[in-house]
C-alpha cells in the first residue's frame, strides 16, 4: 500500500509498505482523510521524542471499513468510520473509571516513542481496534471527520474545566486546538469567551468562528484588556492553549479570585509558576490531556453546526504533496492551519 514515511528525521518519502495485518478485535480502515497535527509536526523533526524512524504518522482521520477482525461486532465492510487517536487497554483502573486518556497502557496510532510502535493514517491503509472506533452519519464528510480528534481535545479542555455555564473565559492562543477550545467553551454556556493571539491572521479566524472579544495583545497589556473588559474582576476560567512561561503567567494573571485556569497547551515541558498568586487568589490549576469519549459530542456539535471547522481547513491535498506540505508547517509558514493528506488524491 501507498504510505507517507518518515524514514529519517526530516526525511518523509512515499513508500510502498505491506497491507496491515488485523488481529480478532480490530477492523482494516481505508482512509480517505488524515490531518496533520501539529505534534506530528513536531515529531517530524524528532523534537518531541515520539516519532522515531521509520514511522507512518497520522491519528486524525476518517475513512471505511475495508475488512474485518473475527470478533468484531457492529461493524460491517463499507461503514463510514473514524476513530480516537489514543488506544486504550479498557482493563487498568483508569479505564474502568472512563478517563482512558490516562490508561496505564495507553499507545497513540501513529506514533514511535521507544515502548511501541504503532504506525498511523498518512497511508492508503491502518489497522484499528474496535474499542476505538466511531460511525459517522452518512452526511459527514471525511475531511470534517478529520477534525474530530482536534475537536475532542478542546471539549475535554472545557469539560474538566467544570463549566456551568453563564462564565467569562479567556482562550490563550488561536492555534487549531484554541480556536476549537473557544468554541466548546461557547457550545457548554459561557456566557463570554474571548481569545488572545500575537498573530492577527489568527484572530481573524477566531471571529470568523464565533469570539465574542479578540485580543491582539500579551503580557501587561493583555492582562489590562482582560480587566477592562471585566470590571476589574478578571474571568473565570481561562483555558491555556500554547504552553510556555508567559502565556501561563498571563493566563494566571487574567483569572478571578477562586477561577480556573487549565491547562491544555504544552511546548516547553516546565515553565515557571507565579506560586503566591496562585495561593493567595485560590486559583485551581487543571491539566487537560488529549481527550477521553468526547467523540459523539463532536460528531454531534459539528453536525449541528455549533462548532465550524471548515474554516479553518487551509488545504486538502495528496500524500504525495504531504512531503511539501511539512516542510511548509515545519518552517512556520504564515496562514496555515489545518492541511488534511488523502491518499484518494493523485
Amino acid at each position: 500500500m501507498k504510505s507517507l514515511l518518515l524514514s529519517a528525521y526530516n526525511h518523509l518519502e512515499i513508500a510502498d509498505l505491506p497491507l496491515p495485518s488485523i488481529g480478532p478485535d480490530e477492523v482494516l480502515v481505508r482512509v480517505e482523510a488524515c490531518g496533520i497535527c501539529g505534534s506530528d509536526v513536531h515529531g517530524y523533526d524528532g523534537s518531541s521524542g515520539r516519532r522515531i524512524p521509520p514511522i507512518v504518522m497520522g491519528h486524525e482521520a476518517s475513512g471505511t471499513i475495508a475488512a474485518i477482525g473475527a470478533d468484531v461486532r457492529g461493524y460491517a465492510e463499507d461503514d463510514r468510520v473514524t476513530f480516537d487517536s489514543t488506544v486504550y487497554c479498557g482493563m487498568c483502573e483508569f479505564c474502568g473509571r472512563g478517563e482512558i486518556n490516562l490508561c496505564n497502557n495507553r499507545q497513540v496510532i501513529g506514533v514511535s516513542c521507544g515502548d511501541y510502535r504503532r504506525h498511523g493514517a498518512f497511508a492508503e491503509y491502518v489497522a484499528i481496534p474496535q474499542r476505538i472506533l466511531y460511525p459517522l452519519p452518512e452526511t459527514f464528510s471525511f475531511d470534517d471527520a478529520a477534525m474530530l480528534e482536534a475537536v475532542s481535545v478542546g471539549l475535554h479542555g472545557v469539560r474538566v474545566s467544570e463549566v456551568k455555564g453563564g462564565e467569562t473565559a479567556l482562550v490563550v492562543g488561536a492555534g487549531m486546538i484554541g480556536l476549537l477550545t473557544m468554541q466548546a467553551a461557547k457550545a457548554a454556556g459561557c456566557a463570554r469567551v474571548f481569545i488572545t493571539d500575537v498573530d492577527e491572521t489568527r484572530l481573524k479566524l477566531a471571529r470568523q468562528v464565533g469570539a465574542d472579544e479578540t485580543l491582539h495583545c500579551s503580557g501587561a497589556d493583555l492582562v489590562a484588556e482582560v480587566m477592562r473588559l471585566t470590571d476589574g474582576r478578571g474571568v473565570d476560567i481561562a483555558l491555556e492553549a500554547v504552553g510556555r512561561n508567559e502565556t501561563v503567567s498571563a493566563a494566571i494573571d487574567c483569572t478571578r479570585k477562586g477561577g480556573t485556569v487549565t491547562l491544555i497547551g504544552n511546548i516547553v515541558p516546565e515553565v515557571i509558576l507565579p506560586l503566591q498568586k496562585v495561593v493567595t487568589r485560590q486559583l485551581r490549576l487543571q491539566g487537560s490531556c488529549s481527550s477521553a469519549g468526547e467523540y459523539p459530542q463532536a460528531i454531534e456539535l459539528i453536525a449541528s453546526g455549533k462548532i465550524l471547522v471548515k474554516p479553518l481547513i487551509t488545504a486538502v491535498a495528496s500524500l504525495e504533496e504531504g512531503v511539501r506540505w511539512f516542510e511548509r508547517l515545519h518552517a512556520h509558514e504564515p496562514n496555515l492551519m489545518k492541511v488534511i493528506l488523502t491518499p484518494r488524491m493523485q
